[in-house]
This record gives structure tokens, C-alpha cells and sequence, in this order.
């Protein structure tokens, strides 16, 4: 079995950790995301799911920022899950987006509304690891509203079963499941529920169990979850130490059986 890494991470646009989205320069932001780049070839992980990434968008500089971790991490493989778009003036295009070391085999968008802006969704993805397959999803949820947090919650589950459904319910490679939460592991909330029905599909584990993700400055809450399948033996997880973001990341190692 061969060690792998993961790391999630909400990047708040390349912005930092200035509150005003709008008011960073394409430099400033250039420069946000080199640092994140730089832990990103510091760690080594195999797989990166990034959340609140910038495709083009006016407030962000106009300029793709998975091409720039691309280019700055030197990760080949990428795919980009945009949730918000808007044309015009003041056009946005942002989502989730994987950056990986592996080929990825198939990829699929799924935004949870239409909005041009604030729409949250995921992006499900197969990687080729070696002779192996690892399904994956990066998912965001609203971060204020418990009752849209289950109705997404619901859009997701109904996409994991029309993938077994597809497979005439033998769907043997159970998917990683990480991203930005936005809620504690709160028996009442949706991290929680999430977790109940993956166990009935096999014997997941949720990380991280300790630590706090955001605001990553002086951090009071668990927001960043990895829930990994069973074939993931020997998890180890933390979260990472961080100031480039108002979220810290989390990184999980495990042995991919």
C-alpha cells in the first residue's frame, strides 16, 4: 500500500486575510497565492481540494488562479468546478477546484442553485492512482443557513446513489468526501449527518477530530472536514499552522489499500 496525501483548503479568492473581497490588487493577490503555492510544494500532497478559487473575476484580477497554482506548484493535472458566473462589467467565475499529481479520469460540476453569486456546489472527480481509483468529492456548503446545508446535503446524496445506481448498487470504490463545511461536527448539523450516511455504505472516519480551521488567525471553529472510505487504512491528520487564507488547511496521510 503506497502513502497518500490530501490537503483541503478554503483560499477566500487569493485575498488573505483581508476582509474586503475587492480591495486586493492582482499583485497582492499573485503573491497571496505564491505563499500558498510555496506550502503547497513544501508538504507535497498528492491530491489539493481547494475551495473559493477565482477562474476570471473582477474582484479577484481577472486572471485564473488554478493556472497560477498550476504553473506555481508544478501539480499537472487540475480541473475546475465553477458554481458562479457572471458576465458584464463586474463578471465573476468561481468555485472548487482539484489540483492534483495524478491523472484524473473523469470529472463532474455540481452546483447546488443558479445563482451568479454565493452558489455553493462540489465537484466530483476519479484519480488514477497507479493500477488504483480513487473517487473524490470537494464540496462547499451555505455557511449560514442550517435548512440549505441539509437541502445540499441531499443534492449530494442523490448523486452518490445515482453513482451506485449506476453500478447496480456495487459501487466498490467508495469516495473521499472533504471541503468546507461550514458548520462544527454538531450532532444537530449536517458534518454529523453526513457522517451517519456514509457509514452505511462502509466504515468512514472523519478528520480532523481535534483542532480548529477558522478564523485561522486566532481560530475558534472546526469548519474543514476529510471523511475517508475504508480502504484508507492508517489515517493521520492536522491542521496545518497558517495565516494565508481565513481558513487554515487541513492535511490528511493515509495508506490507499
Amino acid at each position: 500500500m503506497r502513502r497518500f496525501r490530501l490537503v483541503t483548503l478554503n483560499i477566500a479568492h487569493g485575498r488573505g486575510l483581508n476582509p474586503i473581497q475587492g480591495t486586493s490588487s492582482a499583485g497582492r493577490l499573485r503573491h497571496n497565492l505564491g505563499r500558498i503555492a510555496t506550502l503547497l510544494r513544501r508538504i507535497n500532497p498528492d491530491v489539493v481540494a481547494l475551495q473559493e478559487i477565482d477562474q476570471r473575476s473582477a474582484w479577484s484580477g481577472n486572471f485564473d488562479q488554478l493556472d497560477y497554482l498550476v504553473e506555481q506548484t508544478g501539480m499537472p493535472y487540475s480541473v475546475f468546478g465553477v458554481h458562479n458566473r457572471r458576465e458584464g462589467r463586474l463578471n465573476l467565475a468561481y468555485g472548487n477546484a482539484i489540483l492534483s499529481r495524478h491523472p484524473i479520469l473523469s470529472s463532474e460540476t455540481v452546483s447546488f442553485g443558479a445563482r451568479s453569486v454565493g452558489e455553493k456546489g462540489f465537484v466530483f472527480v476519479e484519480l488514477e492512482i497507479g493500477d488504483k481509483r480513487l473517487p473524490l468529492v470537494n464540496l462547499h456548503l451555505h455557511y449560514r443557513s442550517r435548512a440549505q446545508r441539509f437541502g445540499q446535503l441531499d443534492q449530494l446524496l442523490a448523486f452518490l446513489e445515482e453513482k451506485r445506481r449506476i453500478h447496480h448498487h456495487d459501487w466498490p470504490l467508495l469516495p473521499v468526501v472533504c471541503g468546507d463545511f461550514n458548520t462544527p461536527a454538531s450532532a444537530t448539523d449536517v458534518t454529523h449527518a453526513l457522517w451517519e450516511h456514509l457509514q452505511q455504505l462502509g466504515d468512514y472516519s472523519m478528520h480532523p477530530l481535534r483542532g480548529r480551521t477558522f478564523p485561522s488567525v486566532l481560530p475558534v471553529r472546526l469548519l474543514d472536514f476529510v471523511f475517508l472510505p475504508p480502504r484508507a487504512r492508517s489515517p493521520r491528520s492536522r491542521v496545518l499552522r497558517s495565516l494565508l487564507s481565513d481558513h487554515r488547511p487541513v492535511m490528511v496521510d493515509f495508506q490507499l489499500a
